[in-house]
This record gives structure tokens, C-alpha cells and sequence, in this order.
């Protein structure tokens, strides 16, 4: 064999490996990306919930204090009509 015959065959083995290694490195690039989103959405919607649990919170403490006030209305209310003579 000679040198153009080696060069020739090195070329022809050297094509399809170069096109399989891409293949191979896009794949995992794609594969990448895809956790990469992934994450992001993961990132995205754990922010979105703790927003929302935030707001729930604030809700729930303004309840509880309308809450108490009625409460605090029921027994100021109870107390006017047992002076008054009547029962509650």
C-alpha cells in the first residue's frame, strides 16, 4: 500500500466517524438543553408557589383578625343584652 491508498481509506473511515461523533455531541447537547429547561420550569414554578403561599399567608392573618373582631362583637353584644335583662 501506498500513501495515497492509506490517505484515501483514512478519509473514508474518518467521514462517518466525524458525522457519528456529531450526531452523538448534538444529542447530547439537545439532551442538555432539555434539563436545562427543565430545571428553569422547576426553578419557575417553585418561585410561583412560594409567591402564592406568601399571599395565602397575608390572607389568612387578615381572616383570623376579621375573625376575632367578630367574636370580640358577638361577646360585646351577648353582654349588652344580659344587662338589658334579656338572654342570649
Amino acid at each position: 500500500m501506498d500513501a495515497a491508498m492509506v490517505t484515501a481509506i483514512a478519509a473514508l473511515v474518518a467521514g462517518p466517524v466525524a458525522a457519528a461523533a456529531a450526531m452523538y455531541g448534538q444529542r447530547g447537547a439537545n439532551r442538555a438543553a432539555r434539563e436545562g429547561a427543565a430545571v428553569n420550569g422547576f426553578n419557575s414554578l417553585t418561585d410561583q408557589l412560594q409567591e402564592e403561599r406568601a399571599e395565602l399567608r397575608s390572607e389568612l392573618a387578615t381572616l383570623r383578625a376579621e375573625l376575632a373582631a367578630e367574636k370580640l362583637e358577638a361577646a360585646r353584644l351577648r353582654l349588652l343584652v344580659q344587662q338589658l335583662g334579656g338572654t342570649p
